[in-house]
Parts: C-alpha cells; structure tokens; sequence
C-alpha cells in the first residue's frame, strides 16, 4: 500500500537567506506556522504574494518562499490591495507589527476593513517597537516603561480586535506564536476565507519587552475553545468575550457567516486579473487614444 505524497515540501517555501531576529523571538514561530499553513493548503509558491511592512517583522517576505513586497511604513494594505486587483489568483497574505499596521497604518487598516478584500493580514503583536530599540507602541499597557515612556505609558492601549469587529471585519483571529498547532489551524482557516481576514499574533519580543514575555502570556491567554458555548459567528458574543479577557484570547473570534470580497463587489471588475489580460495595442488603439487627448 503506497502512501499519498503531500504536492509541497516545507522546504519549497524556505528561502536562502539567514535571519536577522534576534534568538527566540516570536516572529520565528510567525513564520514557521505560515509556511506549514501554506504548504498544508498545498498552494504553489508562485501564487502566494507577501506583502510586508517596515519593522523587524517586515523581514517575514524575506524568509518564504513566494513573491514579496516590502512596502514602506504603514502602506501594506493599499499595495496588498492593488497586487490583489492586479492579479486575483494570488493568494495575498499581508504581513506588519502592531506598530505598522495600528499606528502609522491605521487609516489605511480601517478602510481595508470596511472593503473587505479577499486579503489575510497577520499582524506580529509584541507591544513594543522592537526595531527602533524599545519605544512604547499602540498596543502597549497603560503605565508599561520604555525608553520613550520612562515614567510610564499615559495612553490606553489600543484594542484592535474589538475595533476590527466593530468596523465591518468579517474574520478576526487571535494565535500566539509558541501555540503552533492552533497558530497553523487560524491562519488555514484565514486564508481560505473569502474577505479580509484579520490575525492578530502575539508574538514576544526578547531583548526589549521583559514584561510582556513568553512566560506572561502562557498565563494570561485564554484559549476560545475552553469557553463553553462560545459562537464565533455571534458578533456580540465575539465583543463581549474580547471585552471580559480584555482580549487576551486565542482562536477563531469571529466568522461573519456570509461574507462577499471586495473585488467580487467592485463595478466593472473583470473577473480576469490585469496581470492575466493582454495589453498589446494595435496601430488603430493607439490612435484611438492619443486622439482622445485632443
């Protein structure tokens, strides 16, 4: 009796290059739950597309194996919007810290929301600016000490999840990096989820947040399965339960049940990508529109 081979290898969705992220950082697990989440969808290399943001987690792309764009500072979600227009047989997997994607991102992060693209964002929580050296970020708790907050934070945290539900998300996840067996079931379950699919990872960083390690969050997650009766396609049950844990959760949070991507709503879309349409012009054509200048 002869055994099915899986398509893929892990390795078809390794790149060469060495990683820079300092030892144990929790991108690390980021990263290994993403490509055995791809390779377990058995979706080829060429028709994923990372696009990155700028932080120590924009290195992701780097690192797999499949088309990769490193945008600049808070710009993942326009460029992962028009790679997916371009070309909507791309699997887009959008990648960025909390810093990213909630700070200087944020704008574009509630519009991407609101349209509900066919697009997964992942976004690597630590709640610190670890590339920068250790300065506080959006997610980081109120009277947390950092290099720009030596007296303590005076700023709430923000709570992304609770926002994201309350904007138009229809998938909001939460993994923690060192839970990979649950971390390589979300992300499957978000990339083949038709719309915008929201994970945010927990994802410790080592050298500059002592408080918010490994350790803390082992105690301080709970685990949505454990929660008896828990819904995920029950919207207010979704806010409230993030709201009693003060979302400190892990799993699905919340599946609209019916849910239509953006491109499948835009007037005048062709379903055949741009990437897929010939774009020769014929001497005519180009008459035609140059003509249409005059």
């Amino acid at each position: 009796m002869t055994t099915q081979q899986p398509a893929y290898k892990i390795s078809d969705y390794r790149t060469d290059e060495s990683s820079w992220w300092c030892p144990g950082c929790g991108d690390f697990g980021v990263l290994a739950a993403l490509q055995k989440a791809v390779m377990e969808l058995a979706i080829a290399p060429e028709n994923v597309a990372i696009v990155a943001g700028i932080g120590c987690s924009g290195k992701i792309g780097n690192y797999i194996n499949s088309y990769n764009i490193h945008t600049t500072h808070g710009r993942t979600m326009p460029v992962a919007l028009g790679v997916k227009l371009a070309n909507r047989e791309l699997t887009v997997i959008a990648a960025g810290g909390d810093g990213d994607g909630y700070a200087i991102g944020m704008g574009h992060f509630v519009h991407a929301l609101r349209r509900n693209p066919n697009i997964t964002y992942v976004v690597m929580d630590n709640q610190i600016y670890g590339l920068t050296k250790g300065q506080v970020s959006p997610t980081s708790m109120e009277g947390f000490e950092t290099r720009s907050t030596p007296a303590g934070s005076i700023e709430h945290p923000i709570r992304p999840l609770q926002m994201a539900i309350a904007t138009g998300a229809t998938f909001v996840a939460q993994g923690f990096s060192s839970k990979q067996k649950q971390l390589v079931e979300i992300f499957k379950q978000a990339i083949t989820h038709r719309g915008f699919s929201l994970v945010n990872t927990i994802s410790p960083c080592v050298t500059f947040n002592k408080v918010n390690t490994y350790d803390y969050f082992k105690t301080e997650l709970t685990d949505l399965e454990t929660i008896a009766g828990y819904d995920p396609t029950n919207r207010t049950m979704a806010i409230e339960t993030l709201m009693a844990h003060h979302e400190r959760v892990t799993g699905i949070i919340y599946r609209k049940p019916e849910s239509v991507p953006f491109e499948d709503r835009l007037p005048g879309f062709r379903a055949d990508g741009l990437a897929t349409r010939p774009l020769e012009l014929n001497e005519r054509e180009f008459d035609q529109i140059v003509m249409s200048y005059r």
